[in-house]
């Protein structure tokens, strides 16, 4: 068995800001609440690869994992993948972007399986992806659109 996961949101800001914003690793702490710090290890081309630490879980573990994922900007998507799996046998995680009315909406599919010795099954972590999917997608949707409209404001010329 494997785990499949689509989240999707629609986020009230241009496609570019949205994108620099989910693709500046290195402020993935200020975006995301569930990182604690990221390194970045590696940079070739439009892939990079980087450690992800989270804030320790409710039994004080600290999660951390070597990813790497490649953009492409034309295409407006990214494709990630876990080095470093941990628990799982494998993840992959394709960031999708396309403007929509309104502006534009930003799209995570993740495709894993968990190892058999791994202390979840494929049907959990399912459900806490979807869970966790929505409370960042909308974390990170609130913070570009206040960023945008901080943007808007500063550009407009004062009487």
């Amino acid at each position: 068995m494997s785990g499949h996961t689509e989240n999707e949101i629609t986020i009230a800001a241009p496609l570019d800001l949205v994108w620099d914003m989910t693709n500046d690793l290195e402020h993935w702490p200020q975006l995301f609440s569930e990182y604690a710090s990221v390194e970045v290890l590696e940079r070739k081309g439009q892939t990079t690869k980087f450690r992800l630490t989270m804030h320790p879980d409710d039994n004080g573990k600290v999660w951390s994992w070597v990813s790497e994922r490649t953009t492409d900007r034309p295409g407006r998507t990214v494709n990630a993948r876990r080095v470093e799996p941990g628990p799982f046998q494998h993840m992959d995680i394709r960031w999708e972007y396309s403007e929509v009315p309104g502006g534009t909406r930003m799209r995570w599919r993740q495709d894993f399986a968990m190892r058999p010795d791994a202390p979840v099954d494929d049907a959990w972590m399912t459900d806490n992806i979807n869970r966790n999917s929505r409370v960042q997608l909308e974390l990170i949707r609130d913070k570009i659109e206040q960023r945008d409209r901080e943007r808007r404001s500063a550009s407009v010329p004062a009487n």
